[in-house]
């Protein structure tokens, strides 16, 4: 059982879905009232998958993590070359995506990708996290997400294009832009680092700022249903691609584990950030993965 204050038996002894509990269907009623014009804007990366190109590898990842890979089972060469066609004049293309979504894509964290010890979230013994999957708290729990999105655009409000790598966002920067969270809200921050891929992948791979852990508790502290960050692990990254706080302050095992937050990461956020909201509509749905660490998702914001 983990020591600081947590979500473990907030939601009953079986829940393996966190605070995606508060998103009543009441809650949700009210989030639909921040949708003020209709506009719907995609918060998703790309996903470039090819075996024959270097698609993959124009969209912001980490390094060494397994790129999107995508396969033509059958194409219009096929029916160049002389394939028949299923039917009278009726041709077909199909195709087959494999996407390992952690540091690759715009992605949703199950709450079985990362413990400490010997138990997930929940007190779920981690032994059920087997090769084929995990039989406790894996995506396919989560279903959707409806909620009222709160933009947290940190560069924005210090007048910069992007955070520093070394930067980590603190309770006062959050508190500055949205004082009044809710709970059930979804906490989107935006540090900008995903335009610096653009610039120089290298420079993308020295480090990558994000929330502090404070910040990260101060959310839980305020219930949040999920965190969406832009960044590639909702906390900062150092050199080597890896968080530089110890366990106690690592901000997947605060959120995911401890408080039952799921989190997403990878977003896109530019267009968002360039409406000037910071109030709107967030509506995900990651694919149910039956035993899934994560899924690739396409997240909406309404405004």
């Amino acid at each position: 059982m983990v020591a600081e204050p947590n979500n473990w038996g907030r939601f009953g002894p079986a829940d393996q879905r966190g605070t995606l509990n508060l998103l009543t269907p009441e809650v949700v009623l009210r989030a639909l009232g921040a949708a003020a014009t209709g506009r719907v804007l995609s918060l998703a990366l790309p996903i470039r998958g090819a075996t024959s190109s270097a698609a993959p590898t124009t969209v912001p990842h980490l390094r060494g993590r397994p790129l999107p890979q995508h396969f033509m089972s059958v194409d219009g060469g096929d029916y160049a070359a002389g394939a028949r066609p299923i039917g009278a004049g009726l041709r077909v293309a199909d195709d087959a995506l494999v996407v390992s979504p952690h540091g690759t894509t715009t992605h949703m964290d199950a709450l079985c990708h990362m413990w400490s010890g010997d138990e997930l979230y929940n007190g779920h013994p981690a032994a059920r996290v087997r090769s084929y999957g995990a039989t406790r708290c894996g995506i396919e729990q989560v279903g959707g997400v409806v909620a009222r999105g709160v933009l947290f655009d940190v560069p924005r409000h210090l007048g910069l294009g992007h955070l520093p790598a070394g930067h980590r966002v603190t309770v006062g920067e959050l508190e500055a832009l949205v004082p009044d969270v809710r709970a059930g809200d979804v906490a989107v921050v935006r540090t900008g680092w995903p335009a610096v891929w653009r610039r120089s992948p290298e420079e993308y791979w020295s480090g990558q700022p994000g929330l502090s852990a404070e910040a990260g508790r101060w959310l839980a502290a305020h219930d949040v249903s999920a965190v969406a960050c832009d960044n590639a692990a909702v906390g900062g990254l150092d050199s080597g691609q890896a968080a530089a706080e110890g366990l106690d302050d690592d901000l997947h095992l605060v959120l995911l584990h401890r408080h039952g937050i799921h989190l997403m990461e990878m977003l896109w956020l530019e267009e968002l950030s360039e409406t000037g909201r910071t109030e709107f509509v967030f509506v995900a749905a990651p694919l149910r993965i039956e035993g899934g660490t994560a899924s690739p998702v396409n997240p909406l914001a309404i405004l």
